[in-house]
């Protein structure tokens, strides 16, 4: 499958979006009791924050493994995420 360049920007974004869930939801599972309704995931269930990180992380892998026509996108906070992501669901 050949992507357009339109396609491959915003599949990039998607990816960064993803990450950005990843980081919040790991952010507010750090911050404990201390989370309010303004962190992201606060009323989540520590199970239920791995299940969101999980899904996040599958969709990030499953974008790295599937395609390689990235050409110049930085990857860097993407990797950075799943590494966080698998460290956080172990």
């Amino acid at each position: 499958m050949t992507r357009t360049a339109d396609e491959i920007t915003q599949a990039h974004a998607a990816c960064l979006g993803g990450a950005s869930t990843i980081n919040s939801v790991i952010a507010t599972h750090a911050k404990g009791d201390s989370a309010t309704d303004k962190d992201f995931g606060h009323d989540l269930t520590h199970d239920e924050k791995k299940e969101r990180v999980t899904r996040s992380v599958g969709y990030l892998k499953h974008q790295k493994a599937t395609y390689s026509d990235w050409g110049s996108k930085s990857f860097t906070a993407i990797n950075a995420a799943i590494t966080a992501a698998d460290n956080f669901t172990g």
